[in-house]
């Protein structure tokens, strides 16, 4: 082995058999694969495996902690992509847990005599249901995370929705002028979408936390005894201070991923509101001279050359990569979900690359968007307020107070005489300014439903 090395033959293997991806499982499976076994270890200690050698238990619990918080991510180096349903990720770090509790036994790595990675390490388990539970581990561990991320940054438009509600601007539909809003509003809608995002994403929780823990290869405990069976999510929930129970079909649970599926779907739901969201910003935030010029985001890089003093919308488009790409890992989740065959999915270590990866990329946007974006982002009031004279929706205003085929009237002057509908209102006596300026307001504009409406349309 390597110099410094902690893995054994069945790594080396599989670094052999695996030059696929490159990089090595992630760090949060790895850290997870410590912590589930470290309440496989404590089990069987508790059913007095290792009894009469405390010191063999400690030190393998001792090595368990240390993968569980970090210490050895940089032992845990087979690719990602792997044959066997990550059979090689488990023996990488049973060899590494056991040659971490020979080293803390003050004994030679690879003495496995003393501390085996399979008879002592692997005791009771299997890749087929360690490697499913650390997964949905790790998984719950990122969502907590992203869920942070998703609640920062919808308060952020909470605080914007208040800070513009004064601002009116033309609304638009198939990006045509269609009646008034305020920016207010618009910023409001996001942090709406982004709240149901939060709450899906802590739903997702609720599924993940029912694991096959002790149902070794197929989900029958072959070669595991009942006690250990029934104890051993019991500590994994006691250390984890997460919820987990044992899956009450254990076979259902070793062979489906749907449940993974299902939280994918949870991931590519938040990207599609990104998505659009980083959409709508870039559409404001065109021109600024000949485009929307609705709002000014942070200036973050220079554009084109040829433009002096251009700044392109990169955060947005930077965001709006991170959405696309995980519209791909859910296709290849679901495609690699279905393509498992009787009592076990082959393809996990996909699934589990590509759900990591979403969720990982996920948090990164969220917190990105929100910094260096959405904090920074500023009204031009005096832009918006041009836009609403200018444009025909501002009759769309006036429909309270004189009806729809008036106001409808009025707009087409307007084009016709090539004036605006303030000037078409006060040149033809309709309402006095201050009149026209109240239907305008933020509060007008904002208001459910029209005062004075009839169920035809009609004025009553």
């Amino acid at each position: 082995m390597p110099a410094g090395s902690l893995h054994g033959a069945h790594t080396e293997r599989a670094l052999e058999s695996f030059p696929l991806s490159g990089l090595p499982v992630h760090a949060e499976l790895a850290r997870a694969y410590g912590a589930v076994k470290l309440a496989c270890a404590r089990t069987n200690r508790q059913l007095g495996v290792w009894a009469g050698d405390d010191a063999k238990a400690e030190a393998i619990e001792r090595a368990c902690r240390e993968l569980a918080d970090g210490s050895l991510d940089g032992h845990i180096v087979v690719d990602r992509l792997q044959g066997g349903a990550g059979a090689s990720t488990n023996m990488n770090v049973n060899e590494v847990l056991a040659n971490r509790a020979l080293q803390l036994l003050g004994e030679t790595p690879g003495s496995y005599d003393r501390v085996s990675p399979a008879a002592d390490l692997d005791l009771h388990q299997s890749a087929n249901d360690t490697y499913p539970t650390a997964l949905r581990l790790a998984t719950i561990g990122l969502l907590h995370g992203l869920e942070e991320q998703v609640v920062s940054l919808q308060e952020t438009f909470r605080a914007k929705e208040q800070e513009y509600a004064h601002v009116v601007k033309v609304g638009r539909t198939q990006c045509q002028d269609t009646v008034l809003t305020t920016l207010g509003r618009e910023m409001g809608a996001y942090a709406e979408a982004l709240d149901r995002d939060r709450w899906r994403v802590h739903k997702c929780e609720e599924r993940l936390r029912v694991v096959n823990l002790g149902g070794t290869a197929i989900g029958s405990g072959f070669a595991a005894p009942r006690q250990y069976v029934f104890r051993v999510v019991d500590v994994l929930r006691e250390l984890s201070g997460i919820g987990f129970v044992r899956a009450e079909n254990l076979t259902d649970a070793t062979q489906n991923a749907d449940v993974l599926v299902e939280v994918s779907g949870v991931l590519k739901t938040h990207a599609v509101t990104l998505l659009k969201i980083a959409g709508d910003l870039r559409l404001m935030s065109s021109g600024p001279d000949a485009g929307l010029g609705e709002i000014r985001l942070p200036r973050r890089q220079g554009g084109s050359a040829a433009v002096p003093g251009r700044i392109d919308p990169v955060i947005p488009e930077a965001v709006s990569q991170v959405a696309l790409y995980v519209f791909g890992c859910d296709a290849t989740i679901a495609v690699a979900a279905g393509s498992g065959s009787l009592e076990l999915n082959a393809f996990l270590p996909l699934v589990a690359d590509r759900l990591l990866e979403s969720l990982r990329l996920l948090a990164h946007a969220d917190e990105t968007l929100r910094r260096l974006c959405v904090e920074g982002l500023e009204a031009d009031e005096e832009r918006c307020a041009a836009q609403v004279h200018a444009s025909a929706a501002a009759a769309t205003a006036l429909v309270p107070e004189i009806g729809d085929e008036a106001a409808r009237d009025i707009a087409h002057r307007a084009r016709e005489r090539g004036a605006t509908v303030r000037e078409v209102v006060l040149a033809d006596g309709v309402l006095t300014a201050d009149r026209y300026d109240e239907l305008l307001t933020a509060e007008a504009v904002c208001r459910l439903g029209t005062p004075g409406m009839g169920s035809r349309g009609a004025q009553d």
